[in-house]
């Protein structure tokens, strides 16, 4: 009997324990341990043990994180956990630093996880600007966010799975983090990015230390993001006194019908048409201004422009034909979800649609110009459709007035 409840008890254990490790899935290398170090521009190599270095992908002409405490940038902040930690920045030039790793398990669509992260900032982080010739040198001391992507490759942002707030704090603070892929992903991916929503990038940096191990957590009643939902309620129409007509019955129908559609037509005509873009009007618009395009809409997934922005597309028409001095930029932009390849790909085709339908209403060619910005200015987080909806737009940018 004795026998029987020792080997149900080993049983047991090693039950528990290799459905805790199957619950529990790791990164190598999670404080970033290695020889402190400035990122070598000059080598591009990826300078920290486990890690890939994803800006370099992105920015070649950039440099990779640095490995600190080594009184870098006039930083002096000791690590949180072991001897040394990363530092990442976002540019001026809106550019910015990620690193990304294989994890020892796949994140499984619909299960929901928790990890932590340590993280501060640097009351002195000094370096250059990337928009002064003269390489002058500043404080990267903007906050900045770290951002936290799945993917199935070291350095794919497929799904942004949490976002730190904006770190202004020169102590370790812990956050945690928690999350339910829509997707199955084998990769992570933590990157420096500005705080949202943006209008123009900065520089700023973000220490990281002490990344936990992904745990597998019990899933919440309610999805983890929440979403809602605005309708708009329409307005009751107002009832319309039928006109009274002597004529014989069998006519009177329509008699009135005729009557009511003329009586809709006047009012039209004598209303004043109200402006979908009520914004661009030469008293308020200066060089510099963006405008969003309201009511411009194109089919899922490419350039195609929907019939229902006619009436958009015509407004700006007639705006650009009787203001000739007005130049623009119209500008791409889209949501932060599928690849930067594929998103500077679609925002380009969708501004160029744009752009092509002006000249169509005889806007001329030296008034416009257009350019696809990709996922690199989005205004809103990507973890709601609302914020994804957000960020998939087409601006206007006055250039000239």
């Amino acid at each position: 009997m004795i026998l029987r409840f020792v080997i149900f008890l080993f049983t047991f254990s090693i039950a528990c324990a290799v459905h805790a490790q199957l619950d529990t899935i790791r990164f190598t290398n999670p404080s970033f341990e290695s020889v402190p170090r400035l990122g070598n521009t000059e080598t591009k190599q990826a300078t920290i043990a486990d890690w890939t270095d994803c800006g370099l992908r992105r920015f070649p002409a950039e440099s990779p994180p640095d490995i600190h405490p080594g009184n870098f940038w006039m930083n002096n902040v000791g690590p949180a956990d072991g001897k040394t930690y990363i530092g990442m920045v976002v540019r001026d030039n809106d550019s910015w630093e990620g690193v990304g790793q294989r994890l020892s398990g796949s994140l499984k669509a619909g299960n929901c996880y928790k990890m932590t992260a340590s993280l501060a900032r640097s009351n002195q982080y000094i370096s250059q600007s990337r928009l002064h010739m003269s390489g002058e040198s500043i404080n990267y001391t903007t906050p900045t966010v770290l951002r936290i992507w799945g993917g199935n490759g070291s350095c794919e942002d497929k799904e942004l799975l949490g976002e730190s707030p904006g770190i202004a704090h020169e102590e370790w603070r812990t956050y945690e983090f928690s999350f339910q892929p829509t997707r199955n992903y084998a990769y992570i991916m933590i990157e420096a990015f500005y705080k949202t929503p943006v209008l123009i990038p900065y520089n700023g940096h973000i220490l990281v230390d002490n990344l936990s191990h992904i745990y597998r957590i019990e899933c919440p009643s309610k999805n983890m993001i929440a979403t809602v939902v605005q309708k708009e309620i329409p307005k009751p129409i107002a009832s319309v006194e039928k006109p009274k007509t002597n004529a014989p019955p069998h006519k009177q129908a329509r008699v009135t019908e005729a009557a009511e559609k003329a009586r809709v037509t006047a009012a039209k005509k004598a209303e004043p048409k109200a402006k979908i873009l009520p914004d661009l009007d030469k008293t308020k618009i200066k060089t510099g201004t963006k405008i969003e395009i309201k009511q411009l809409y194109f089919k899922a997934d490419q350039s195609i422009i929907e019939e229902n922005s006619t009436e958009v597309i015509e407004e700006i028409a007639e705006f650009l034909i009787e203001n000739p001095q007005v130049k623009i930029e119209i500008g791409g932009h889209t949501n932060g979800i599928p690849s930067t390849a594929y998103c500077d790909k679609l925002s380009t085709e969708r501004a160029k649609a744009v752009y092509s339908a002006l000249i169509s209403k005889g806007v001329p060619e030296s008034s416009l110009t257009y350019k696809g910005y990709g996922k690199r200015r989005r205004k809103a987080l990507d973890t709601t459709p609302e914020g994804r909806n957000i960020n998939q737009r087409v601006e206007i940018m006055i250039l000239n007035m």
